[in-house]
């Protein structure tokens, strides 16, 4: 059973465990370097929260929202995030392993240099994300949208894309090697996949 958070603002290297935050007002507060261990995020807002090189272990967020959340260079082990609505999410050189991110939106998330481990987007709309540098392994999209996807010097390994509701990518095709696509997806990039190959498709 979880304790409710008894208020009063995040503190940097804070250690918070067994703790539900519910409808928490976070917005502009320093989290940084906290660890965050079988705790519930639900309904907070998080706008410009600072939870850089923060660990979010065994915890559940779920219809948390923010613009400019910092989650830069931050672990997420073990994590379920549900129906967020994250605008330009910060998570460059963040650790996820063993996430499931269902459900919501993400405008402009900033995954560059990030490591992907065991993870499972699913029924969410990701706008923008910019995956450049990273390493995604074993990473799963399930009736998601992907809209504008930057795979710039990325690597995947063992990523399955093929359960994808939208696929588009705007650089870094030539990193979709070890990843999984269907068909019809690849029917979808063909025009792109030409165009970057230089090959001219008329009639």
């Amino acid at each position: 059973m979880l304790e409710p958070y008894g208020g009063g603002e995040l503190e940097p290297d804070g250690d918070y465990d067994g703790l539900e935050f519910r409808e928490a007002d976070l917005c502009g507060q320093d989290g940084s370097g906290a660890r965050f261990m079988d705790c519930a995020l639900t309904g907070c807002a998080l706008d410009e929260t600072r939870l850089r090189h923060a660990r979010l272990l065994d915890s559940a967020l779920t219809g948390v929202r923010g613009v400019g959340t910092d989650l830069a260079e931050a672990t997420l082990r073990d994590v379920e995030l549900t129906d967020a609505r994250l605008g330009g999410p910060q998570l460059h050189g963040a650790v996820l392993e063993r996430v499931l991110i269902r459900g919501g939106k993400f405008d402009y998330l900033n995954l560059r240099t990030a490591r992907l481990k065991d993870v499972v987007f699913e029924g969410c709309v990701l706008v923008e994300p910019d995956f450049g540098g990273a390493r995604l392994e074993r990473v799963e999209f399930v009736d998601c949208a992907l809209k504008g996807a930057d795979l710039h010097a990325a690597t995947l390994t063992d990523v399955d894309l093929r359960g994808a509701a939208s696929l588009e990518i705007s650089r870094g095709l030539d990193r979709l090697s070890g990843a999984v696509i269907s068909t019809a997806q690849l029917l979808d990039l063909a025009p792109v996949l030409a165009a970057q190959w230089g090959i001219r498709v008329e009639g």
